[in-house]
């Protein structure tokens, strides 16, 4: 291996989308040098931090029609039943979901969770809850895709945080997505609700960790009787 492949594998590539922050951050922490060491330090550990949570690292995902694949890096934090955004047209009868709750230190580039075409692509504007009450994902700012699955509609909804204050999308309807693609980001600290076709069946457990693009949180081709929960550690 080289030593600029070593590199890269030690050090995720960065999202152009952090290039600013860090810009500002490593600005504010050079005009720190100039009033106090100590300030200076605090500020280039700040920078460090923004470095990391603009981290993009490459992902291998489960080439699968019937599974579905996580959009976001982050903790279970919810599982069960519930009526999907009005903005979406899905209907109001509760739908099955799992919810993500992303803090700030992990990978905040979202990815396609299933491989088909954007129906719609749909942005309200919202409140700054905790993105880990479940308050957020009726009151929060919000964008969610839905996609047009061989199963029926499913949506990913990315949903502001506390401290977040900009949801990017990548994508808009009549894209046709792979699982695993890039399709937004939210800056900092974050959830993403993922509402789920009939006959799809969840794969996960609360407070498990998940990795975009990698982890199966559902699947299709499930035996019935229920939802299957799998901890991995």
């Amino acid at each position: 291996m080289s030593i600029i492949q070593s590199i890269t594998t030690a050090f995720p590539p960065i999202n152009k989308a952090g290039y600013p922050f860090i810009a500002l951050f490593a600005a504010i922490s050079l005009a720190l040098s100039f009033l106090s060491g100590h300030l200076f330090w605090i500020g280039a550990g700040l920078t460090i931090w923004c470095v990391m949570f603009f981290r993009d690292p490459a992902r291998v995902t489960p080439v699968d029609a019937s599974l579905v694949i996580s959009p976001a890096d982050g903790r279970v934090c919810f599982i069960g039943h519930r009526a999907p955004p009005p903005e979406l047209e899905l209907g109001d009868q509760p739908m099955r979901m799992v919810g993500i709750f992303m803090n700030v230190f992990d990978v905040h580039v979202n990815r396609a969770p299933v491989s088909a075409p954007v129906r719609k692509v749909a942005y309200k504007d919202g409140a700054f809850f905790n993105a880990d009450l479940d308050k957020a994902s009726e009151q929060n700012e919000r964008n969610g895709f839905v996609f047009d699955t061989p199963h029926g509609p499913l949506a990913a909804v990315q949903i502001a945080g506390l401290v977040a204050r900009r949801i990017l999308s990548w994508k808009v309807a009549g894209d046709d997505v792979v699982a695993g693609e890039r399709i937004g980001m939210i800056r900092f600290g974050s959830r993403v609700d993922v509402y789920l076709p009939e006959g799809a069946f969840v794969e996960v457990a609360m407070d498990q960790r998940t990795l975009a693009g990698e982890t199966v949180i559902a699947r299709f081709d499930a035996a019935p009787g229920g939802e299957r929960f799998h901890r991995t550690g």
